[in-house]
C-alpha cells in the first residue's frame, strides 16, 4: 500500500476551477493506476477519473467528461485533477486512490478533500 494525501479543495463559485493534488509515499506509485473518486452527502461513492501508470491512458465518469482532466507526475509521486466549469453538483469529498499494477482493487485511499461549489 501507499499513503495518499490530497489537497487543493475549497469553496468556489459555479463556473470556476480548482486543481486537486494527491501526493503518494511508497515505492509502487509509478506502476500504479491512480484514480479520483468523490462522495456527496447521502450519495454513494462515484468514480471520477483514473490514469494508468504511464499517464497515457485516462478515463472519466460521464458527469465530468470535458470538464475535468487527470494527470500525473511520477517524478513527484503526484496525481492531479484539474476541474473546470465546476457545477454545484460537483460538491463532494474527493478521494485519491491507488491500484497496484495487475490488481483489480484500489487498496490505498487518501483522507479526502472537500470541494464545495456555490451557485
Amino acid at each position: 500500500q501507499v499513503q495518499l494525501v490530497e489537497s487543493g479543495g475549497g469553496l468556489v463559485q459555479a463556473g470556476g476551477s480548482l486543481r486537486l493534488s494527491c501526493v503518494a509515499s511508497g515505492r509502487y506509485f509509478s506502476s500504479a493506476t491512480m484514480a479520483w473518486f468523490r462522495q456527496a452527502p447521502g450519495k454513494e461513492r462515484e468514480f471520477v477519473s483514473d490514469i494508468y501508470r504511464s499517464g497515457g491512458i485516462t478515463s472519466y465518469g460521464d458527469s465530468v467528461k470535458g470538464r475535468f482532466t487527470i494527470s500525473r507526475d511520477n517524478a513527484k509521486n503526484t496525481v492531479y485533477l484539474q476541474m473546470n466549469s465546476l457545477k454545484p453538483e460537483d460538491t463532494a469529498v474527493y478521494y485519491c486512490a491507488a491500484k497496484p499494477f495487475l490488481s483489480t482493487t484500489y487498496d490505498s485511499w487518501g483522507q479526502g478533500t472537500q470541494v464545495t461549489v456555490s451557485s
